[in-house]
């Protein structure tokens, strides 16, 4: 099996002692039976032992099933792999437990490693609406209550900003042990990654990419052409460097084994300057800071 990614250089340990895979396969917008089974089997081929999915996905069930049909052929367990999911925030608040068991149920196992709140507002709340304050400490306090019971087994969010954290930490009986957000180096999140460290939080990106925006960007392609890597392998390379994980989606077999080499080349301090251009910060995703 080529670049099983289970390696302590390729792992972080969480602040509660979990293992985490720095580089798990993302599943957002892949849908149908079909296309999940494709995407698992070369990604398990490649050495990819994190999948990262959400209630929002509406994937849960097939990514489960590609999973339990998929493990067996490489003779891999369930605890060979890092599952993470998300609730939705249509049930930010009092629909968190049943959320939760919800999709453990469609995954078809028996605990998640790591579940994370979504979004730090309500679906069909207005941003700026206080009561966001109220369902996220709601949400917190059950998940902290299923963590306890062993069917959590880490617990963190998503789209937080450094506000809404300080809020979380200021109640919380477990600390949030991952932060998931768009993150690249046009959003390189300095303050929230420095917050990040000092905390214990281990940052998560999504959107590596940019969306893919930055693919085409002058100073990418010229520091790939450096390296003789693709665009992507160095904005992946530029947030591992980081410390930060990775979680790039693709279901083609060549491109899932070029994520992972993302570890056979490092960037040097200039070439990572580079990479932030002119330093004006561009979000190409959700913008959560109006969140209350």
């Amino acid at each position: 099996m080529e670049g099983d990614n289970t390696g302590s250089k390729h792992s972080v340990t969480l602040n509660n002692g979990v293992s985490m895979p720095l580089l798990g396969l993302g599943t957002f917008r892949l849908r149908g039976q079909e296309n999940l089974i494709r995407a698992v089997d070369a990604a398990l081929a490649c050495g990819y032992r994190s999948f990262d999915t959400a209630s929002v996905y509406r994937n849960e069930g097939d990514l489960g099933c590609a999973l339990q049909q998929l493990l067996p052929k490489y003779g891999l367990t369930r605890s060979d792999i890092f599952i993470t999911s998300k609730l939705s925030p249509a049930d930010l608040g009092e629909g968190t437990r049943e959320a939760c068991l919800r999709s453990i149920s469609e995954l078809g196992c028996e605990y998640l490693d790591l579940y994370l709140i979504h979004w730090p507002g309500k679906q069909g709340w207005r941003s700026d609406d206080a009561r966001n304050v109220d369902a996220r400490a709601v949400s917190w306090r059950a998940m902290e209550d299923l963590y306890e019971a062993g069917l959590i087994k880490a617990i963190g969010v998503s789209n937080y900003t450094d506000k809404h954290l300080t809020q979380l930490m200021s109640s919380c009986r477990v600390p949030p042990a991952v932060l998931q957000v768009e993150f690249h180096p046009r959003l390189p999140q300095k303050a929230l990654l420095a917050w990040c460290r000092k905390n214990g939080v281990h940052l998560q990106a999504y959107s590596s990419l940019g969306c893919g925006e930055l693919l085409g960007r002058e100073e990418v392609k010229a520091v790939a052409n450096k390296h003789g890597r693709s665009p992507s392998q160095i904005l992946l390379q530029w947030a591992l460097r980081e410390g930060v994980g990775i979680i790039p989606k693709s279901s083609e077999p060549g491109r899932l084994k070029e994520n992972c080499s993302v570890w056979e080349f490092e960037l040097s301090e200039s070439e990572a300057s580079q990479l932030e251009g002119n330093g004006r910060e561009e979000r190409f995703c959700w913008d959560p800071t109006g969140v209350a």
